[in-house]
């Protein structure tokens, strides 16, 4: 199920000091919900306890080789769970409403074969009935088995046959869900433990403790933040943005010392407004590409000892030796010193009868809906076109798309594999990254991914689900700066991964002295790392914002998008949308909506503080 927070304009039509008092009352109540909110999630917490995990089953580890089923068997709240789980990695719903005589023959268990790992929820009626249990004990001779029983100390007898992992908590409730499923994957920790004896195995003081790997998921309360001091400023500068067609619709989101505190969808999908924005909508993140997908493979080779970033690009690429590319230093390409043109027009390139509105053997690449080209336009007419282009005098900054076009060809090389497929492996299936990738139309519904523009200038169509960038569709919507689309909970795990120092979900990804050496001031000529944006010292720029620390790194994509990362605040500020959808000013950047929105949570941060 999905879910997102809901805040609307009240009583727009009433005086004005009405509305104020009707808005600061609202304000004062929602802040008392979540109060209570917080203290469900703690009275939860505190009594519920981790059992059977000698083989420390819980948390979940290597997400990539799991597929993962979630069974109610009894909860009133399974959605809740579900919906939770799902931040982590996809977890397929099955209800069971009705028991068989046979536990071998229930009617799920045909179904449940595919799935190596079964989360079943159940209640005092479930344990009660002899079926359940004759199902539980089938189920863990071949799944990885977890029970999750919400119910009374009491019948944790009627579980002692089942040897796999089971969760007690005396609240059968939407806090008691929540924190079950953050419990199993890491999100939350588990330090209760019985308060008394319910039968043989099940004995006073039993309970296993855990720790934090992976997210968690709260409220801002619950690190003395206030969530009016959050959601209504952010509210006050997206409702008019989005009025003033700054942009159709946005998703944010606001990580805090590994704990998201805020995610919510504003708008729609387009100013029709017939498809509101959702949170785990999948958006075109343009060049943030160049940091989510290209720096990271990089990275990676980097500890590999498979890219130095004093070689030249002809010790990669053959097709730049002899060329006045050849010369050019890895280390300058990631840092857009080494002299390279900003972009090339390929779309200005396509000759007459090379793309037809149909697919063919003649015509086999899409890049936009009804719009097809020829094969190997990107090793014919833009690879060559790249190595020719002209080449300044290094030594200055110069932003290029060129330099991350270059850098795919060089990762490709060096893993002999497409970098797609490379990151999607060594990053995006492990982490639990669900939606993050390149061409999502190959493997998600068009309803599920926001239109990025009407193009009325190229490909003649709405743009869903295909790169917005003209290049980076034409090599096939895999590119070095463009062409990566994600959600903002994905973007948040894997620069959590990275804020972690390269750890996450009980794994190593980096190195700590990589990712400092990556993210830190690298080049004496301008603010950037190696592949990442950062804070810019000049006070004019107030860049990425006025209260962002000089440890800040990330990037921003065209498509109006960006993720910035504080280390010193332990902060991630993800915002997706897709402000290129119906007009050209760039309304997003003039308006500071980015950098306005991210004051505002340092002022809340700020507040707390005191």
């Amino acid at each position: 199920m999905r879910f997102k927070s809901f805040h609307s304009y009240l009583f727009i039509t009433l005086p004005i000091l009405i509305l104020f008092i009707t808005l600061t009352s609202f304000g004062f109540s929602c802040h008392r919900a979540q109060i209570d909110s917080l203290q469900d999630m703690k009275a939860a917490s505190s009594t519920t306890v981790l059992l059977n995990n000698t083989g420390l089953v819980i948390p979940l580890l290597n997400l990539e080789n799991n597929r993962i089923a979630s069974v109610n068997m009894g909860s009133a709240h399974a959605e809740v769970f579900d919906s939770i789980a799902n931040k982590y990695t996809t977890v397929d719903p099955f209800v069971s409403k009705s028991y068989t005589l046979n536990a071998v023959t229930h009617p799920l268990t045909s179904r449940l074969k595919a799935y190596k790992t079964i989360l079943v929820l159940v209640n005092d009626e479930a344990v009660n009935d002899n079926k359940t249990r004759l199902f539980l004990q089938d189920l863990q001779k071949s799944k990885q088995l977890i029970v999750v029983f919400f119910g009374n100390a009491i019948n944790l007898g009627r579980l002692d046959s089942i040897h796999a992992p089971v969760i007690w908590s005396s609240h059968n409730s939407a806090a008691a869900a929540n924190f079950t499923a953050q419990l199993i994957f890491g999100g939350a920790s588990s330090t209760a433990k019985l308060s008394s004896t319910s039968s043989a195995h099940y004995k006073l003081g039993d309970g296993y403790q855990t720790s934090v790997m992976r997210l968690s998921y709260t409220i801002p309360e619950e690190l003395g933040i206030k969530s009016t001091n959050l959601e209504k400023p952010i509210d006050e500068i997206m409702f008019p943005a989005i009025a003033q067609h700054v942009t159709p619709g946005a998703v944010i989101m606001v990580v805090k010392d590994g704990k998201v505190i805020f995610d919510k969808a504003y708008g729609s999908h387009t100013y029709d407004k017939t498809t509101a924005t959702r949170i785990d909508d999948i958006f075109d993140l343009a060049s943030i590409t160049k940091i989510a997908a290209t720096t990271m493979a990089t990275m990676r080779l980097y500890e590999q000892n498979k890219i130095n970033l004093d070689s030249s690009m002809a010790y990669y690429l053959p097709i730049a030796k002899g060329t006045n590319k050849g010369g050019i230093q890895v280390k300058d390409l990631m840092l857009h010193q080494a002299g390279l043109i900003p972009f090339i027009p390929f779309q200005n390139y396509i000759k007459l009868g090379e793309h037809s509105v149909d697919s063919s053997i003649f015509f086999p690449l899409k890049v936009a809906d009804n719009y097809y080209i020829r094969p190997n336009f990107y090793q014919d007419v833009m690879l060559p076109k790249m190595i020719s282009s002209a080449v300044r005098p290094k030594g200055r900054y110069v932003y290029s798309d060129l330099s991350m076009y270059f850098m795919k060809e060089i990762i490709e090389r060096q893993t002999d594999e497409r970098m797609d497929q490379y990151v999607n492996e060594q990053f995006y299936l492990p982490l639990g990254m669900k939606y993050t990738g390149f061409n999502p139309r190959k493997r998600f519904d068009q309803i599920n991914i926001v239109p990025t523009e009407n193009d009325k200038y190229f490909r003649h169509t709405l743009v869903n689900g295909y790169v917005h960038d003209q290049g980076a569709a034409l090599a096939g919507g895999v590119a070095g700066h463009a062409g990566l689309f994600s959600t903002t909970n994905d973007l948040a795990i894997l620069f959590q991964m990275i804020l972690n120092e390269g750890t996450y979900g009980g794994k190593a990804y980096f190195k700590p002295s990589t990712i400092q050496m990556f993210t830190s001031k690298y080049s004496d000529i301008s603010r950037r790392g190696l592949g990442f944006d950062r804070w810019d010292p000049d006070p004019a720029n107030r860049y990425p914002s006025e209260l962002a620390s000089a440890q800040t790194y990330g990037h921003t994509g065209f498509t109006g998008t960006c993720v910035w990362v504080d280390p010193k605040s332990k902060l991630i500020f993800i915002f997706l949308s897709n402000r290129v959808y119906d007009q050209s000013a760039n309304k997003l950047s003039s308006l500071r909506i980015r950098p306005r929105i991210l004051d505002v949570i340092y002022k809340a941060i700020s507040k707390a503080e005191r």
